[in-house]
This record gives C-alpha cells, structure tokens and sequence, in this order.
C-alpha cells in the first residue's frame, strides 16, 4: 500500500525510532511501512492518524479498488 509516512514524518522531524515509541512498535515496523513492505493494524493508522493530525487516508492510499 503506498503511503506518505517518510513525508510526514520529515515534516514532523522525527526520526523512525521517535515515531515507532510514539506508535506504540518497533522502529523496523516503521521502516517496513515507510518501504511499503508491511502494512499497519488498524490501530496503528489510527495511531498515526491521530499523531499526525490527519485522517488514515492522508498517510495510506489504498491504489486500485476496481472490482
């Protein structure tokens, strides 16, 4: 799934370790999601909707859902 995360966080200047003890996982968690290898629970995009100030869909696009 892609995702704005690298961006937002930059923005933020946070570093992986500083948002993964933010989120509530571990910094390779972090790092999976920015590169797009591992997509959050739910309630870590809430967590980091919340964080952020943003709305899930603002981090996560979910690409093609076409049937």
């Amino acid at each position: 799934m892609k995702n704005r995360l690298r961006v937002l966080r930059a923005e933020k200047q946070l570093t992986q370790e500083d948002l993964a003890s933010a989120i509530g996982v571990s910094r390779q968690t972090v790092n999976a999601i920015e590169k797009e290898k591992f997509d959050p629970s739910l309630p870590t995009a809430f967590r980091m909707a919340n964080l952020f100030g943003c709305s899930i869909e603002d981090i996560f696009q979910f690409g093609d859902l076409k049937s």
